[in-house]
C-alpha cells in the first residue's frame, strides 16, 4: 500500500485543513522560502470569522498578509526577526518582537508561546510516508512535536533534505499544493564588502569550521577562500556561496570534531542553485536550532570561525545589530550564540563586520557611545574582532582605552578626529 492510499483520509484542500483553526489559536508558520503559502492564504481568507489568532514566525520572503493593517484584531504577529514585511507592522503595534537567543527558541515556544497549530512545507513523501523538513529545521521540528494540529503542505518544489523527517502518521491534515519556492537572488558583492572579506580570509586557517550568514560580507569572504583546504560548515544558515567551494573540494568537513563529513545547518536561503545542491544530498544535514546554535555544541568544533554583521558599534565595543535610531530593524538571530560558541572553540575566532559609514558616507556607523535607549545586541564582553573596510580591530582582552583606540583606527578617516575628541570628553580616552 502506498502512502497516498494509507493516508487518503488525511488528504484535504487547504481550505478544508484550515477550517479547523478557531479564534484564539496560536499558529507557528515557517520562515523564508518554507512558508506554507497555500495554508497561510487560506487562513487569511477566513479573517472575518476569526479573532485574536496569533502567528509566530521569523523573517518572511513570501506573502504574509496576516500582517496587513486591515486584519488588526483578527491576527497578531509575533516574531524574533523583523523583515521587510513586518517592520511597519511593528511600528504600528500589529507585530511583537521577541528578544530571544535563537538557540533558546524551542524552549520559548514550549514554555511561553505554547502554539497549538503548526503549518509546514514538506518534501514529497517516500514510499513509507516519510517527509523531510526540506530547507528549514530551525524551530519547526520542535513545533511539530508540541502542536495539537499539524498541517503539512506537500510541495514537489521543496527539496528533500537529510537530518530530520516527519511521518505522515504524525500529521493531522495533508495538503498537496505545488508552489515554486521564492528565491533570494544573490546580490552584488560591493567593493566595501569585498574589502572587509579580504581582512578576514587570511585569518581563516586550513581545517577551519565556518559559520556564515547570507549577504555580501559572507560572499566576499567565501570568494577569497579558494586556496584553503579541508574547511567545514556548522552554521545557522548558508546560501549559494558555499556550493562552489564544496564542489571544488575546499569544503569537505573532514577536520570537524563532530558531524564529520557533514555540512550542518538549520536553514537554507538562496536560489535554485542551493536548493538543487541540498536536494537528496546526504552530506547536508538540516536540524533544529537548539542543536546548531547551542554555544556548547558550536564550541565542540575546533577553529570555529564566526562571521556576523551589525549596524552600529561604539568605542566600548558594544554592538547594535537589530536597531536603527531606536527603531526595530531586524533581530538578534544567532549572533550571540555563535560569538560565544566561536570564542569557546579551540582556536576559534569571532568577527563582527560593518561598513564604516551609512547614508552615503555622511554618518559614521562607529560612534563614541550607543545612543540612549538603543538596545545592545552583543555586549562588549563578548566581542573579539571588529572589521570595517579600513581594517580589523582585535578588541578582546584590551582595556577600555586600548579598544577605543583600535576601534577609532578602523573608523572612516573623516570621523576619526571627531570620535577621538568625543572619547576624551567622556573619559574613554585620557
Amino acid at each position: 500500500m502506498n502512502w497516498r492510499e494509507k493516508y487518503k483520509d488525511k488528504i484535504v484542500s487547504a481550505k478544508e485543513a484550515v477550517a479547523h483553526i478557531k479564534s484564539g489559536d496560536r499558529i507557528v508558520s515557517e520562515q523564508t522560502h518554507m512558508c506554507a503559502q497555500a495554508l497561510v492564504d487560506a487562513i487569511v481568507d477566513r479573517a472575518d470569522e476569526l479573532e485574536n489568532v496569533e502567528f509566530f514566525s521569523s523573517v518572511g520572503v513570501g506573502r504574509e498578509d496576516f500582517i496587513k493593517s486591515e486584519y488588526k484584531g483578527h491576527f497578531h504577529y509575533n516574531c524574533i526577526f523583523l523583515g521587510q514585511n513586518s517592520r511597519k507592522a511593528y511600528e504600528e503595534h500589529r507585530c511583537s518582537l521577541i528578544p530571544c537567543h535563537f538557540h533558546m527558541l524551542p524552549r520559548y515556544l514550549r514554555e511561553v508561546f505554547k502554539p497549538n497549530v503548526v503549518l509546514l512545507t514538506l518534501s514529497q513523501p517516500d514510499e513509507n510516508g516519510m517527509c523531510s523538513y526540506s530547507l528549514n529545521g530551525d524551530y519547526v521540528i520542535e513545533s511539530a512535536k508540541i502542536c495539537d494540529i499539524v498541517i503539512g503542505q506537500i510541495n514537489k518544489y521543496a527539496p528533500r533534505s537529510f537530518g530530520n523527517s516527519i511521518s505522515l502518521e504524525n500529521i493531522t491534515w495533508i495538503v498537496e499544493e505545488d508552489i515554486p519556492l521564492v528565491e533570494l537572488n544573490k546580490g552584488h558583492v560591493s567593493e566595501i564588502e569585498r574589502k572587509i572579506g579580504s581582512y578576514i580570509a587570511p585569518l581563516v586557517p586550513d581545517g577551519a569550521c565556518l559559520q556564515l550568514g547570507i549577504g555580501g560580507v559572507p560572499d566576499g569572504v567565501l570568494s577569497m577562500l579558494h586556496n584553503k583546504k579541508d574547511l567545514g560548515i556548522h552554521t545557522e544558515v548558508f546560501s549559494d556561496g558555499v556550493v562552489d567551494l564544496y564542489n571544488e573540494g575546499v569544503i569537505n568537513n573532514s577536520k570537524k570534531q563532530i558531524d564529520k563529513g557533514k555540512i550542518v545547518t538549520n536553514s537554507i536561503m538562496g536560489t535554485k542553485k542551493v536548493f538543487d545542491f541540498v536536494n537528496n544530498n546526504p552530506n547536508v544535514v538540516i536540524t533544529a536550532v537548539d542543536y546548531t546554535n547551542d554555544p556548547f555544541i558550536i564550541a565542540k568544533n575546533d577553529n570555529l570561525i564566526s562571521i556576523n554583521a551589525c549596524l552600529q558599534v561604539d568605542l566600548y565595543g558594544q554592538v547594535v545589530a537589530d536597531n536603527i535610531d531606536g527603531r526595530g530593524y531586524s533581530g538578534i538571530g544567532g549572533q550571540v550564540d555563535f560569538v560565544r560558541g566561536a570564542q569557546a572553540s579551540k582556536g576559534g575566532k569571532s568577527f563582527i563586520t560593518l561598513p564604516s559609514t551609512a547614508a552615503k558616507g555622511t554618518i559614521s556607523r562607529i560612534v563614541c557611545q550607543i545612543p540612549q535607549g538603543t538596545p545592545v545586541t552583543t555586549s562588549r564582553f563578548d566581542v573579539q574582532y571588529l572589521v570595517t573596510e579600513y581594517g580589523i580591530a582585535e578588541v578582546w582582552g584590551k582595556d577600555t582605552r586600548e579598544r577605543a583606540e583600535a576601534i577609532i583606527a578602523i573608523a572612516h578617516p573623516d570621523f576619526r578626529n571627531q570620535l577621538r575628541k568625543q572619547a576624551y570628553k567622556v573619559g574613554i580616552l585620557y
